[in-house]
């Protein structure tokens, strides 16, 4: 396996109402998916300015066309997706490769 690292910053606004089942079904999809291979790292934020917004970061080995290949088409996400339907009205992915890092070893870009 290279030593690539992808990240990916997603931001969901939740459905009025909806905002703490979809936690619930995103820290099942992320305890799912912390047990895979190339991931490293998972954080999830509420954004304090948008009351139905969380953020997840998350931290893979490989790059985006391996996550893309190898994680996204795993069944357990797939189910995931189905789900997001009822739960949110927005998500938004950037795709980041990390270049530098201060005062953690999460990523290899220190």
């Amino acid at each position: 396996m290279t030593n690539q690292q992808v990240q990916l910053n997603i931001r969901f606004k939740a459905k009025p109402g909806k905002k703490e089942e979809f936690r619930k079904e995103l820290f099942s999809l992320i305890e799912e998916m912390s047990s895979e291979k190339a991931f490293i790292s998972a954080i999830v934020s509420d954004n304090l300015d948008q009351p139905d917004e969380l953020l997840i970061y998350e931290t893979w080995k490989g790059t985006r066309d391996s996550w893309l290949d190898e994680e996204f088409t795993k069944p357990y996400r797939k189910d995931y997706e189905v789900r997001l339907d009822d739960l949110i009205v927005e998500r938004s992915v950037s795709w980041l490769q990390p270049n530098r890092e201060w005062g953690s070893h999460i990523t290899n870009a220190y």
